[in-house]
């Protein structure tokens, strides 16, 4: 009686923790100089910022070498004061809004406009673009600053030709809203540049048979946008919306060199701007060091709500 071969599989062979290790072991070698460079440049000073937060740091604090630690005080008199309710933080956050939509909106159009140009066209209006961009903030908002001065400047030049106002009779730089409106002017034509060449390059990659299919079912201009450009973009979208918010939360050299800007005018006041005439003005860098925490924890919690809304899907 002949009997029926085994159909059992053979067992397979697991390697062992030491062959894991090996196979696992090559990335990480490879990342460490590149984590190792993180940890010194950003990790390690952000911890150093943390702990000088938590004391009682001054200018004889330094000079003897000492620690005097105050735990949460310096985040009690933060958090307790009116000045950062009414002022400093309502500044931050209204001022990087508004930076934020004008300049996804300006660099959403002018990407949508250079993508309709020819090649040729699109090389010379992108590099022209991008010398905004390319300028340092430092001399951008000294431009900015002679524009809007209220005795010599461009605009009070030409308002005053047109009859609407008489120079030396406005001072922006004295009003609130008026300082921020130029500010965010100066911000929102550094940005754009960065935020239209990005979009455009996503824009390239967008299959056109889509527009093609759409444009036959009889959607518009509008349409198309809504329907295949924002859902086939939005990875990149939600990129540029990140980064934007971080560049225009920590906003400082357009802020402090700006008439008033530099604490002088405490009703223009950011976090950035505060945290460092705390520390480096009035010698309280245990406060400035706990005003720059509280600044990094915002941005923490925007970048992962904006994460967490816009990438829901895994897109990225």
């Amino acid at each position: 009686m002949s009997t029926a071969p085994s159909t059992a599989a053979p067992s397979v062979r697991r390697p062992s923790r030491a062959a894991r290790l090996r196979r696992a072991l090559p990335p990480w070698l490879l990342l460490a100089p590149a984590l190792i460079t993180l940890g010194v440049l950003l990790l390690w000073p952000m911890i150093r910022v943390a702990d000088l937060s938590l004391q009682k740091f001054r200018l004889r604090h330094l000079l003897r070498g000492e620690r005097e630690y105050i735990v949460l005080e310096n985040y009690q008199k933060i958090l307790t004061d009116d000045h950062l309710w009414l002022t400093v933080l309502p500044n931050t956050i209204g001022f990087a809004a508004v930076c934020v939509a004008a300049t996804m909106l300006v660099g959403t159009v002018v990407a949508l406009f250079l993508n309709t140009l020819s090649t040729p066209w699109r090389i010379i209006c992108t590099t022209a673009i991008m010398v905004a961009w390319a300028v340092p903030a430092l001399t951008g908002t000294y431009i900015f600053v002679w524009l809007f001065d209220p005795h010599s400047g461009f605009v009070a030049g030409v308002l005053e030709w047109l009859g609407l106002l008489e120079a030396d009779t406005v001072n922006w730089w004295n009003n609130r809203w008026a300082f921020y409106g130029i500010a965010a002017l100066n911000v929102v034509y550094h940005g754009f540049p960065f935020i239209a060449v990005t979009i455009l390059a996503g824009l390239m990659t967008v299959p056109k048979e889509l527009y093609e299919a759409a444009r036959v079912d009889g959607a518009g201009a509008w349409r198309r946008f809504a329907s295949v450009t924002v859902p086939t973009m939005r990875p990149i979208f939600a990129v540029c919306l990140i980064l934007s918010t971080i560049w225009d939360f920590k906003v400082f050299t357009q802020i402090y060199l700006m008439p008033g800007g530099d604490g002088s005018n405490r009703s223009v006041m950011n976090l950035g701007v505060w945290s460092y005439t705390e520390a480096a003005g009035q010698g309280h860098y245990g406060m400035g060091a706990a005003i720059a925490v509280l600044l990094t924890a915002l941005l923490l919690v925007i970048s992962v709500v904006y994460l967490r809304t816009l990438l829901k899907e895994d897109d990225l």
